[in-house]
């Protein structure tokens, strides 16, 4: 298992750490770090796309599934089978958005990892044979930031940014009315997602709190478009 974890998530993020810093980074660390994020959502880009748009369908059938579940309410088995039916209807899985979760914490586990042991002479045996070795690791960013230690400033922004990704992922019923169980839950984790975040990474190394930052601004931008195209075919 430790193998597998070393050679499908590991590996592959410290030789392109170390290969962005040795070439499009010029050496700065954080820059590396944020060109090893944009690759790693670019390449996974396709699983958090069809994620995202499965939450954003989620959000917009809400109140069908509500009436099912009113029709419904004295047979629950009838009522799974209408839910069901209704989620294979539009192509949804509803734990989608436990697996986009799942995927990110084999690689937020695997920067800490590389962060933690300070790139020495042990990890760069990792190394792929065309992979340069560099001959020193330079933890700044911008030569400002020692991404060694750790920043409340870069959680705060990687907070505020989760908060603005989750509130994308809210969506209203123009009709009115009580608002679905489904939606106050995205409206109360729009909130404790945040905290959880500067919770969890306060005490951690700055690099990953940048790469969590580069990865929900990511996630912002690529739910802006998954948000304008289930509306274009919800209003269709």
């Amino acid at each position: 298992m430790i193998y597998l974890y070393h050679l499908i998530f590991y590996q592959p993020i410290l030789n392109a750490l170390i290969f962005f810093y040795e070439t499009a980074a010029f050496r700065d660390f954080g820059i590396a770090i944020i060109l090893t994020t944009l690759l790693t959502r670019l390449i996974l880009a396709p699983l958090f796309h069809k994620g995202a748009h499965q939450q954003a369908v989620m959000q917009r059938i809400q109140p069908k599934i509500k009436k099912i579940q009113e029709i419904h309410k004295d047979d629950k088995e009838k009522q799974t089978r209408a839910l069901m039916d209704l989620y294979k209807e539009h192509g949804v899985n509803p734990f989608s958005s436990i697996f986009l979760l799942i995927i990110q914490i084999p690689i937020l586990i695997a920067v800490y990892g590389i962060i933690k042991s300070g790139i020495g002479s042990g990890e760069l045996g990792y190394l792929y044979s065309f992979i340069q070795r560099p001959t020193l690791i330079n933890h700044s960013f911008l030569g400002i930031l020692d991404l060694g230690k750790r920043s409340l400033f870069l959680v705060l922004l990687a907070a505020i940014a989760q908060f603005i990704q989750a509130r994308l992922v809210i969506y209203r019923d123009p009709s009115g009315g009580t608002p679905s169980s489904a939606e106050k839950m995205a409206r109360q984790m729009a909130f404790i997602g945040p905290l959880v975040t500067i919770f969890i990474f306060y005490n951690l190394p700055a690099a990953v709190g940048l790469y969590w930052l580069i990865s929900s601004v990511f996630s912002i931008f690529q739910q802006l478009i998954v948000n304008r195209s289930v509306q274009k075919k919800f209003s269709s």
